[in-house]
């Protein structure tokens, strides 16, 4: 599988030269005719993880291509199909298999209601959270995107989420609100808490791929 970082918190996943889109948000630049996706997996309503103008351009792109998130983006996509998914549901789309865990999305402050959010595990390989730091129990994790930065986080929080995840390797997402000084801050921490824990940390930067 190829993963392709783009900006802040979207992926797209290449296998034998078909596509899986990943929270195409607000924060990314605009995805331009992108063609052969299969499915697109939204985490959760924050328009930094999707908005209608990215979904209707992978949908002129790709004519009828299903697109899977919680109750609260089928909810919040108004005129758009979302196929609604809940934690621990299993979906088959073509050669991808998407496992949802989760449920929650992590707290911003007590002022603001927490609303849905699934993680996915693609192919027994690639696990991303959405904005959470669920650990999927009892799942062994080949590939994690972490979370960088984020109203809702702290560092120390981030830290401790991919040392419980221990994957194999694991890279940053989640980023798009970093400066520069922060992002090498986050990856400094990152790679020491996974060299500590024996696994591999890859600071991929918007653009970049990494086959796992």
């Amino acid at each position: 599988m190829r993963i392709t970082k783009l900006e802040h918190a979207a992926l797209i996943l290449e296998e034998a030269g078909r596509r899986l889109v990943i929270d195409p948000g607000g924060l990314t630049n605009p995805i331009l005719d992108l063609t052969d996706v299969d499915a697109i997996v939204i985490t959760h309503e924050h328009a930094d993880h999707w908005t209608a103008d990215q979904l209707h351009r992978l949908l002129d792109a790709n004519p009828g291509v299903p697109i899977y998130g919680p109750a609260g983006v089928a909810k919040a996509a108004e005129g758009i199909d979302v196929v609604t998914v809940h934690p621990f549901e299993t979906v088959e789309v073509a050669a991808w298999n998407l496992k949802f865990f989760g449920g929650n999305h992590a707290v911003i402050h007590p002022s603001i209601p927490v609303i849905d959010n699934v993680g996915v595990l693609v192919n027994d390989a690639l696990y991303y959270p959405g904005d959470s730091f669920y650990v999927p129990v009892g799942v062994e994790i080949d590939t994690l995107a972490a979370p960088a930065g984020a109203p809702w986080m702290k560092i120390s929080e981030g830290m401790d989420f991919v040392a419980q995840v221990h994957a194999k390797r694991t890279f940053p997402t989640h980023d798009g609100v970093l400066s520069a000084a922060g992002m090498g801050l986050v990856n400094a921490r990152y790679g020491d808490i996974l060299q500590a824990n024996g696994g591999e940390y890859i600071a991929l930067k918007p653009g970049e791929t990494l086959d796992i």
